[in-house]
């Protein structure tokens, strides 16, 4: 079973950086050759995808936010990471991470989820 652990804060003010971290917490995949995906939730609307990082590192974002927006990984350490930048309360939601081994199927249906964080943007 695979298990994907997000970490980051849960509160974070307006106009603000968010840091996101989603980390493979079992030893039976290698991530190396897989995608990760980043989506996130608003509360009371669909889910969102918001970017990919293939395993080359490079990146794909969602149009809306790839102004404010960017993903990497460390595959040494089974790691993946989202920032975004000039924060305000319309990013309120939750957040998620996923990882698959097909760059469609990341965006749409991954395999493996996190169990999602909860970020608050409020002053």
């Amino acid at each position: 079973q695979v298990q994907l652990v997000e970490s980051g804060p849960g509160l974070v003010k307006p106009s603000q950086t968010l840091s996101l971290t989603c980390t493979v917490s079992t030893v039976d995949i290698t991530t190396a050759f897989h995608y990760w995906a980043w989506f996130r939730q608003p509360p009371g609307k669909g889910l969102e995808w918001i970017g990919s990082v293939l395993p080359s590192g490079s990146t794909a974002y969602t149009p809306s936010l790839k102004n404010r927006v960017s993903v990497s990984r460390d595959d040494a350490k089974k790691t993946a990471y989202l920032e975004m930048n000039s924060l305000t309360p319309e990013d309120t939601a939750v957040y998620y991470c996923a990882v698959d081994k097909n760059y469609v199927k990341v965006r749409q249906d991954p395999e493996y989820w996190g169990q999602g964080t909860q970020v608050t943007v409020s002053s």
